[in-house]
């Protein structure tokens, strides 16, 4: 299967990227993220099969074991490829403790023999793929308020022509408690 671990988005920021990513997709042309996907990538695996998958797991309570709520602050829009055919993403501050717990979850997966995408880690939630992006300025637009992300989750991704649908697998709390895990 395909999989990735991520922070699951507050309501209220969530909601704030949802009107973020509508007011855009009336000036811009593309695929745009469905709202219940949207997420923040902490690492993405790729192929993983059943024992990698709980090896995954582990990983994760291990990174989040007594970590708090992470902060989340929008920085502004980014692209990756080019602007007639690019990935559209909303940045999120480079918060200590955000790049602290994407670290220590990097170093828990290779502790455990797991792959993943070994890019640098840019904290972002992608809002539309295969964008052209409008020559000029965008309208003046309302980016999300600054919230806490309180649930890491390790999610199946099944790719589709539509686009990619979400599975959430296991999800653990960031309470700054005992690591108690969920499955989905």
């Amino acid at each position: 299967m395909r999989a990735f671990v991520a922070l699951e988005l507050p309501e209220a920021f969530a909601d704030e990227v949802t009107e973020l990513a509508r007011r855009l997709a009336a000036v811009c042309e593309g695929r745009f993220v469905p709202a219940e996907s949207h997420h923040l990538t902490l690492a993405f695996l790729g192929e993983v099969g059943e024992a990698g998958a709980r090896a995954a797991m582990g990983a994760l309570e291990a990174a989040c074991a007594g970590e708090g709520p992470v902060r989340l602050a929008a920085t502004g829009l980014g692209t990756f490829g080019r602007a007639r055919d690019a990935t559209l993403w909303l940045g999120v501050e480079k918060d200590a403790r955000l790049m602290a717990l994407a670290g220590r979850l990097r170093e828990e997966l290779l502790a455990r023999g797991l792959s993943f995408d070994e890019k640098p880690f840019l904290p972002h939630v992608t809002l539309a793929r295969r964008v052209r992006m409008p020559r000029g300025t965008l309208p003046d637009l309302a980016f999300p308020l600054p919230d806490e992300a309180r649930r890491a989750t390790l999610i199946k991704s099944t790719l589709a022509p539509e686009g990619a649908r979400y599975k959430p697998l296991y999800a653990v709390e960031l309470d700054g408690g005992p690591v108690t895990g969920t499955r989905g």
